[in-house]
């Protein structure tokens, strides 16, 4: 059984916090999300203009697959239609967006459209990932402002990158998702740490 949107809003704020407290959703940046029901599709998600640090279950509302609040109150974030485009491209049960100091500064560097990582142990907490050989390659979309707008884009992106973890958007962050909310977290995790340590690695300064 699925669990309610009572539950998941819970664990919507606890991850959100989480996220904050390691750094990678600051003030009221970032996004989460998670799936209550497939049919007809409805998703919890974070309202807009939250603290993350401060985020509870109240900030949490129930959307339905135009992004029309079913339940709870508060605007859904302006990202919405970007979870609702995952959902449905990638069968995702849980979609998060973190907007790290390494994501942001690897997705400006990309010169090529994508980010490579490979060859490091950490990339086996990716689902499906069982060797360090494996080559990760996370798509790269310019930022913008009408994210409505942009749903072709990236289920264009989903289409062409199968086998792609999540994505960064320049300058702005990433986006990865998971079967379940627990796997979505722990995919969060291995890139965030990866990103970090590829970006030392670059020589790119940065002290906490």
């Amino acid at each position: 059984m699925n669990p309610s949107f009572e539950a998941l809003a819970r664990q919507l704020a606890d991850v959100g916090r989480h996220c904050y407290e390691r750094g990678w959703a600051l003030g009221t940046s970032g996004n989460f999300s998670a799936v209550v029901r497939k049919e007809p599709l409805t998703l919890a998600i974070t309202t807009s203009g939250v603290d993350k640090g401060l985020l509870e279950s109240s900030h949490i509302v129930e959307i339905d697959a135009r992004g029309r609040v079913l339940q709870g109150s508060g605007t859904p974030s302006a990202e919405a239609t970007l979870h609702l485009a995952i959902v449905r491209a990638r069968g995702a049960s849980a979609v998060l967006h973190t907007h790290s100091i390494w994501s942001t500064i690897l997705s400006d560097a990309a010169t090529d459209g994508s980010l490579m990582i490979e060859g490091y142990e950490m990339l086996k907490g990716l689902d499906g990932v069982r060797t360090h050989e494996h080559r990760e390659r996370l798509p790269v979309i310019e930022n913008r402002q009408d994210w409505a707008g942009a749903v072709p884009e990236v289920e264009r992106v989903l289409h062409e990158n199968p086998q792609a973890h999540g994505f960064l958007i320049r300058r702005h962050g990433l986006y990865t998702w998971g079967s379940d909310l627990a796997e979505a977290k722990r995919q969060i995790e291995i890139l965030e740490f990866l990103f970090e340590v590829m970006g030392r690695k670059r020589g790119i300064a940065w002290q906490p």
